[in-house]
C-alpha cells in the first residue's frame, strides 16, 4: 500500500511540474507533450533526412544518381555497383561507417549542435534511439564487442560539460547491449577546430592525436570496435582515432555517427526510399 501510494505521488507530483513547465522541443521551443524521446518533438525529429538509397555496403554513402538504372549481370538481375569513391578515405582497418542523416537539410544539424553547443545532453536519447536502428553488414552486427566514444580534449571538455559523443555511445550500449568503453582512447594533443580547414588539413591536424591507455589494451586486443561521434565530415578525425584503437590491440573497426556532411558530388534528390533506415 505504501509503495502504491509513494507512486501516486510521484504521478500528481510529475503532472504538476508539467502544468507549472509544460515541456518544450529543445529544437523548435514549440510546447509539445513528452513521450520516450522527450525533450525533442516528434515534428522535428520527422524532418530528419535520412542519406538516400542505394548506399554503398561498406561506408553507407549514397551511390548513384537519382535516375541512373543499377547495373545488371546476364541473367537481370542487379550486379556488384562499382567502387565507391567516398571509401577511399577510410583505412583497411575500417570495416564500415554508417550515419543517420544528413547535415545540409532537415534538423540533424539542429540536433547536433542542441547537443554539441546548446547545454542539452539529453537530446543524446532520440539521436541514439536512430543510431541504434542503422544496418550494419551482418559481420558487423554478429561482432562488434564494445563501445568508444571519440575523447574531447580536457580543455573542451570542461567548457561544455560532458563529452557528446559519449552521451551518444551510453544510450546506444543498452540498445545493442554492448559495454562502452570510456576511457580507453584519449588526445594525447590538442587539435584546432576542423571547421576550416581542407581535408589534407584536416588530415595533418589529427594525426597522432589520439593514443589507447595501457590499461585497455587487453581489453582492445583481437576487438571489433564500434567508434562513435555525432557527425562524419572527412573522416579524418575518426580514421585517426581508429589507428590508435589498431595501434592499441583492435583487430577491426567501424564507425556509427548520428550526421553525415554533404561531400562534392553528393547525391541531392530527397525522394529517397527511407525502407531500410526507418526514423520515425
Amino acid at each position: 500500500m505504501t509503495i502504491s501510494l509513494l507512486a501516486q505521488a510521484r504521478v500528481l507530483a510529475d503532472g504538476f511540474a508539467e502544468f507549472l513547465l509544460p515541456s518544450a522541443c529543445a529544437i523548435c521551443r514549440a510546447p509539445h507533450r513528452p513521450d520516450t524521446d522527450g525533450i525533442v518533438c516528434g515534428s522535428c525529429l520527422a524532418r530528419l533526412v535520412p542519406l538516400t538509397l542505394p548506399q554503398c555496403h561498406r561506408c553507407g554513402q549514397p551511390r548513384l544518381s537519382a535516375n541512373a538504372p543499377l547495373p545488371l549481370n546476364d541473367t537481370g538481375a542487379v550486379s556488384s555497383l562499382p567502387p565507391c569513391r567516398w571509401c577511399v578515405r577510410l583505412p583497411s582497418i575500417v570495416r564500415a561507417a554508417r550515419s543517420v542523416c544528413r547535415m545540409d537539410v532537415g534538423t540533424g544539424a539542429a540536433l547536433v549542435h542542441a547537443l554539441k553547443y546548446g547545454g542539452w545532453p539529453a537530446v543524446a536519447r532520440p539521436m541514439a534511439r536512430r543510431m541504434a536502428r542503422l544496418h550494419f553488414p551482418d559481420d558487423v552486427t554478429r561482432e562488434r564487442a564494445m563501445l568508444v566514444p571519440m575523447p574531447l580534449s580536457d580543455t573542451r571538455q570542461r567548457e561544455r560539460g560532458y563529452n557528446q559523443a559519449e552521451r551518444l555511445a551510453t544510450a546506444i550500449a543498452p540498445l545493442w547491449r554492448l559495454p562502452v568503453m570510456h576511457t580507453c582512447l584519449r588526445r594525447v594533443r590538442n587539435t584546432e577546430s576542423q571547421v576550416q580547414l581542407t581535408p589534407s588539413e584536416r588530415m595533418r591536424n589529427v594525426s597522432r592525436a589520439f593514443a589507447v591507455r595501457a590499461e585497455s589494451r587487453s581489453t582492445l586486443r583481437g576487438a571489433h570496435v564500434l567508434l562513435v561521434d555525432d557527425v562524419i565530415t572527412t573522416a579524418a578525425t575518426l580514421n585517426a582515432a581508429a589507428q590508435a584503437l589498431a595501434d592499441g590491440g583492435a583487430r577491426i573497426i567501424s564507425y556509427v555517427t548520428f550526421g553525415r556532411a554533404p561531400d562534392p558530388g553528393d547525391r541531392t534528390d530527397l525522394n529517397f526510399d527511407s525502407d531500410r533506415n526507418n526514423h520515425e
